[in-house]
């Protein structure tokens, strides 16, 4: 896996902390860090707080929107950074080789809500290679009945790869909505199959 040069821009980077109102830019022992990475999938904008991993997002999202909300939710300021998530991009790039069957990872999950905290938190219970139902999963996390809110809980995770939302499936098998679009989710679940 290799970062990408000219990705985010440093013109990106400095335009956001251009228009953040300086009552909003943090020291930097406060700021979260980002680095976009190469993966099979496409580039991945991968951010960390102080205290773990707290976005993994898709090209198709839009790096900048995804930086902007960082700095209206997060509340620091955006530092790019090449060194400090050297361990997120090793077990990432780990991953998508095969030789890791989970992204282990300390994780920040302030950009959730209780609920989808609570099926985040239950996603790595679906096994490397296997699938549940959103209605499995709603059950497992005591909630029956709550399928449809699990699936929007799973396709707003702002952790994907990281905490397996790809592994939850519509009841009839069908792949249902990915945020990283459902080619990927595919591809995410045909490289645990193999």
């Amino acid at each position: 896996m290799t970062e990408r040069e000219s990705a985010p821009p440093g013109a990106l980077a400095e335009e956001l902390h251009v228009s953040l109102p300086p009552t909003r830019l943090a020291a930097h022992h406060d700021a979260f860090s980002y680095r976009i990475i190469d993966s099979p999938l496409g580039d991945l904008l991968v951010a960390r707080t102080p205290t773990g991993i707290a976005r993994v997002a898709f090209a198709r999202e839009g790096f900048s929107r995804v930086l902007e909300s960082l700095t209206e939710h997060l509340h620091p300021r955006p530092v790019p950074a090449r060194s400090s998530l050297d361990r997120a991009a090793r077990a990432i790039d780990a991953y998508f080789a095969g030789t890791a069957s989970t992204i282990s990872l300390p994780i920040d999950l302030q950009l959730v809500t209780d609920f989808q905290r609570t099926v985040i938190d239950h996603l790595p219970s679906i096994g490397y290679g296997a699938t549940a139902s959103y209605a499995a999963v709603a059950a497992g996390v005591g909630r029956p009945g709550a399928s449809n809110a699990v699936g929007v809980a799973c396709r707003s995770n702002p952790l994907p790869i990281v905490m397996p939302c790809h592994r939850a499936v519509r009841s009839d098998g069908s792949l249902g909505a990915y945020v990283g679009g459902t080619e990927a989710k595919r591809v995410l679940l045909a490289l645990e199959a193999s």
